[in-house]
């Protein structure tokens, strides 16, 4: 997907051009040589739209300068919502710590393709200043690398992996609001006719952390009922 420095910094200047455009923050990014993350923030339903558009330019642009034709993506790309401060948290570690646990470099500074060298200079991109370090940590080097070098450990992760596997957003821009979601549940007293709004607000987007929350649920109970309603 990238093959020289030239590509890295062509999509970065496509990343930030369109999230402007599209009222996209940028809360941290690293760019793989064959993937790449984005942890995002929209106040529109604009995410299907920004996304299309970063990919799409991207891929002419790469197809035209390497001579080929077809798709460059495999497959839409996949999104999930972060359902909480701690998996904000372990999320923030898991995008700056890529280069590192691919073998890639010995450490976060040497990697150029990503978030983390910006937030350690005054030379932020527009579109990164708004970022949650950025805000949170006001220009403090030592506790922005103090955290952005915390491991998560197997079991954050193990969790963080299962949480997105279950809050999975694949067709919509923003998430849904909890009132409307209560409304759905209502004056239903009796467990099929419960279990039944449970599968029918999962398909019109809501997640399953969300529809756990509003019942006094299990999030682990939710998946259950949504997977024998599924069958």
């Amino acid at each position: 997907m990238f093959e020289e420095p030239a590509d890295y910094e062509y999509f970065e200047e496509l990343m930030c051009f369109y999230a402007k455009s599209y009222g996209v923050t940028i809360h941290n990014y690293c760019l793989m040589s064959n993937h790449y993350h984005l942890l995002l923030e929209i106040s529109t339903e604009s995410l299907s739209k920004y996304m299309r558009q970063l990919n799409m330019n991207y891929a002419i642009y790469f197809n035209k300068k390497n001579h080929r034709v077809g798709h460059l993506w495999q497959g839409r790309y996949q999104s999930w919502f972060v359902t909480d401060e701690a998996y904000l948290y372990t999320l923030m570690c898991y995008i700056e710590q890529n280069p590192l646990k691919a073998g890639m470099v010995k450490t976060l500074e040497e990697y150029p393709y990503s978030s983390y060298n910006y937030f350690l200079t005054n030379e932020t991109p527009e579109c990164l200043k708004n970022a949650w370090i950025i805000q949170h940590y006001q220009g403090d080097i030592a506790a922005i690398r103090a955290f952005l070098y915390t491991r998560p450990d197997s079991s954050q992760l193990s969790e963080m992996k299962k949480a997105s596997s279950l809050v999975e957003a694949p067709n919509i821009d923003k998430k849904p609001k909890a009132e409307d979601l209560e409304k759905i549940f209502k004056n239903i007293t009796e467990i099929p006719k419960r279990n039944k709004a449970i599968h029918q607000a999962y398909q019109q987007g809501y997640s399953q952390h969300m529809i756990a929350k509003v019942l006094g649920m299990a999030q682990s109970t939710i998946h259950g009922i949504i997977k024998r309603m599924t069958k």
